[in-house]
């Protein structure tokens, strides 16, 4: 059994991971708040009909409703007995904007999707992987940076987070992995840098790629 959960699959780097998995032959549980970005998604993948592709699991739901990401982890558990990766590619990009002038409601989601969600899934998940499975998550070191007040403070606590989860397990598994893939032609990237000549940026499907053969899959 090769399962695959990816949080933020909608769009961007989250659904190019999915896609890439699901054409590899594994099967993919894709959680995104964006129903509509789901079900692209699920279009492309079955728009190929390559024999022994994997199949597509659409989860919409948000990954800061606890309940509902507890009973999709227990749902995992009762229909395929656990995870062999895990891929969290859920992000909140608030607007930048100088630390002094942070916006309240902005900051509350930042931390809330960022941050709070990813301690809250790393020990409901960890059961799933076991000693042998993969986790991934997607470092973008912006933290410190002017205006990143929002997005760098919280990814950056997110990534620290990772970093202690990947120390405590380099024994015992499952295998954390933290990765930076190159600067892409995302929403998230073009709401920081709009206007940025995008032809110079890597291609999201070969970024998805170089992640899955990185770690081997």
């Amino acid at each position: 059994m090769s399962l695959a959960l990816v949080t933020g699959a909608s769009r961007g780097f989250g659904a190019a991971v999915a896609d890439q998995l699901a054409s590899r032959g594994w099967d993919v549980v894709a959680v995104a708040r964006t129903v509509g970005g789901l079900e692209e998604l699920d279009d492309r993948v079955k728009a190929r009909r390559q024999p022994g592709a994997g199949a597509l699991t659409l989860a919409p739901m948000d990954i800061t409703n606890d309940d509902a990401m507890r009973h999709l982890c227990r749902s995992i558990h009762d229909r395929w007995g656990g995870l062999k990766l895990w891929v969290h590619a859920a992000i909140h990009a608030a607007p930048l904007a100088p630390a002094a002038h942070l916006d309240g409601k902005d900051w509350d989601k930042s931390v809330n999707i960022n941050l709070r969600a990813t301690g809250v899934l790393i020990p409901m998940i960890a059961p799933l992987l076991g000693a042998d499975g993969i986790a991934v998550f997607l470092d973008d070191p912006q933290g410190g940076q002017m205006n990143f007040g929002h997005y760098g403070t919280t990814k950056a606590a997110q990534i620290a987070l990772a970093r202690s989860w990947q120390a405590e397990t380099a024994r015992i598994g499952p295998r954390v992995v933290i990765h930076q893939p190159a600067p892409m032609p995302t929403a998230t990237r073009a709401r920081f840098w709009p206007g940025e000549d995008r032809s110079a940026l890597a291609n999201v499907g070969d970024e998805a790629e170089r992640l899955l053969n990185t770690i081997a899959l």
